[in-house]
C-alpha cells in the first residue's frame, strides 16, 4: 500500500461527501431541461473550500477475496463526511428548534430555515 495515495483517496472521498452535503445538486427547469449539465453550472467543492484535517489508518489483515489481499479505501471518506456535515449544521441550528434540513444544505436553505424558525 502506498500511504500517500491512500490518504489522497480518503481526502478526495471527504471532499466528495462535503460537496454532496453542501453544494451538489441536479437542477431541471419546468420543462425538464437539465440546468446543471456542465461543471460551469454544477457546484462542486474546490481545494480552497476544504477544511484542514488529518487522518489515520487501522491496519487489518489482508482479505482472502483477491490474490493481492487488498481492500478498497477510496470511498471511505464519503460515508462519514455526509452525515457529519449535515448533523453539524443541524446541531448549530438546534437552539432555534430546527431538527432537519434537506441536502444540499445551501446557504439559502439555512437562511430560510432560520427565518422560518424566527417567524418571518
Amino acid at each position: 500500500m502506498n500511504p500517500l495515495i491512500a490518504h489522497g483517496q480518503v481526502h478526495g472521498g471527504i471532499a466528495q461527501g462535503i460537496g454532496q452535503a453542501l453544494v451538489e445538486q441536479t437542477v431541471y427547469d419546468a420543462g425538464g431541461q437539465l440546468l446543471t449539465g456542465s461543471f460551469m453550472d454544477y457546484a462542486m467543492p474546490r481545494a480552497d473550500d476544504m477544511p484542514a484535517f488529518e487522518g489515520g489508518f487501522d491496519e487489518t489483515t489482508p482479505t482472502a477475496l483477491n490474490v493481492l489481499g487488498a481492500k478498497g479505501v477510496g470511498e471511505s471518506g464519503t460515508h462519514g463526511a455526509v452525515p457529519a456535515v449535515v448533523n453539524a449544521v443541524i446541531d448549530a441550528l438546534a437552539e432555534l428548534g430546527i431538527r432537519e434540513i434537506d441536502m444540499p444544505v445551501t446557504r439559502e436553505k439555512v437562511w430560510r430555515a432560520i427565518r422560518g424558525a424566527r417567524g418571518g
